[in-house]
């Protein structure tokens, strides 16, 4: 009984909602799409003669991006060559140096010492070669009288005016001469090569003198400086790092399946994010090794003198894979609606413009590729602004959403 009661009063009310709905004109069928709404806005927003563009089909190449580092041709790690504490160094990161400036000096103290010491070897050693002269000088003499006076004796002999004996005598005096000259020369030829190494040994502490302080080998840029005064040098512990020479190359890393492609001498374009910039660079050397990690090698290319480029940025080498078809448009005709994007264009059946859904593909600064929505030759309609409180333009609704 209670729900008859109730029937009553539920079927006015759906009935009075029904009679609303039909009254604003919701229960209409009309056929609704994803362009509906996007039409009318277009209609509203757009003149009868926009600036246009056209959806252009051409041919275009897909480029292979292969990451890499700017680096110099040239990198030398400046080392000292005797082990000394560090008194000074004149340069900083970023300073230029020309060939033979003084880098880093270097506590001389016990190198002045070993040269001194070795000065004094030197000395010693001139002293004896002159005592081994003088010896020889008194060998010589006394080897002339013994020469003289044994063939004096011989001669004497022979003629029977002396005995055999005095014959035995001159000729061992002789003999003993003999041998102390050639001992006495023995001994000056001995002083000689101690004096040519004492002098050896003073060119030595010379040079390790001049290591005291450290030169540049050649101009360039200071990039590192890892020590300070009071560090202790060592040899093989780097003190600078330079950048010699005003080249500088691209160091990137290429997948195996695309090395074929990449031969020293071949030409490619470079691209430096950090400066929108892309230039052609030479391929100057392959290793001839790939990373059994990655798969990739190590390519070296040659970059054009740049301003603003420097050592350690990124870049990209571009490596021409295929050719292909596609559709370009200009980046102002496109819009965005939320995650989707769209153009405008004419149709020439409505004699109108209407907005259609595409999808894009690369893009750079002048073209987007369209991967779908168009085929080529459409008319785009570009961004306008209308005066008025409804004027607008397609890349102004899409910043809306």
């Amino acid at each position: 009984m209670r729900m008859k009661k109730a029937a009553g009063p539920l079927a006015g009310v759906f009935g009075l909602v029904l009679l609303i709905l039909w009254s604003g004109g919701f229960l209409e069928k009309k056929p609704v799409g994803p362009d509906t709404a996007l039409t009318m806005q277009v209609e509203k927003r757009y003149p009868e003669a926009p600036p246009t563009a056209t959806a252009e089909r051409t041919e275009i190449v897909d480029w292979y991006e292969a990451v890499g580092t700017v680096r110099p041709r040239t990198e030398t790690q400046v080392e000292a060559q005797v082990t000394a504490i560090i008194k000074e160094v004149r340069v900083n990161p970023g300073d230029s140096v020309t060939k033979d400036e003084v880098l880093v000096v270097l506590d001389d103290r016990q190198l002045q010492s070993r040269l001194e010491q070795a000065k004094r070897s030197m000395e010693s050693a001139q002293a004896g070669v002159d005592q081994a002269a003088q010896a020889v000088q008194a060998a010589m003499a006394s080897f002339d009288r013994a020469s003289s006076q044994y063939r004096r004796i011989k001669s004497l002999f022979e003629e029977k005016a002396v005995a055999e004996s005095e014959l035995d005598q001159a000729e061992a005096e002789y003999l003993r001469a003999k041998a102390g000259l050639e001992e006495a020369r023995k001994g000056h030829t001995a002083a000689q090569a101690s004096v040519e190494r004492a002098t050896e040994a003073v060119q030595e502490a010379n040079i390790a003198l001049s290591y005291a302080t450290i030169k540049a080998y050649e101009g360039g840029v200071v990039t590192e400086r890892d020590a300070d005064p009071g560090d202790l040098a060592v040899p093989g512990k780097p003190l600078l790092v330079m950048r010699t020479g005003t080249n500088i190359r691209l160091e990137a890393l290429v997948r195996e399946s695309l090395i074929g492609k990449v031969r020293p001498g071949k030409e490619f374009p470079l691209h430096i994010p950090a400066l929108d910039l892309t230039i052609t660079g030479v391929v100057d050397e392959v290793v001839p090794s790939a990373d059994p990690q990655t798969r990739t090698f190590l390519v070296k290319v040659t970059m054009p003198d740049q301003p603003g480029i420097y050592p350690g940025m990124f870049g990209r080498l571009l490596i021409p894979m295929i050719k292909r078809e596609a559709v370009l448009v200009p980046p102002q005709a496109l819009r965005r609606v939320g995650q989707l994007e769209t153009v405008v264009i004419h149709d020439p059946n409505q004699e109108g413009w209407r907005t259609i859904f595409v999808t894009t593909g690369q893009a750079n600064a002048t073209a987007v590729e369209v991967l779908s929505g168009l085929h080529g030759n459409e008319t785009l309609a570009l961004p306008v602004s209308v005066a008025g409180p409804d004027s607008g333009s397609p890349a102004e609704e899409g910043a809306d959403g």
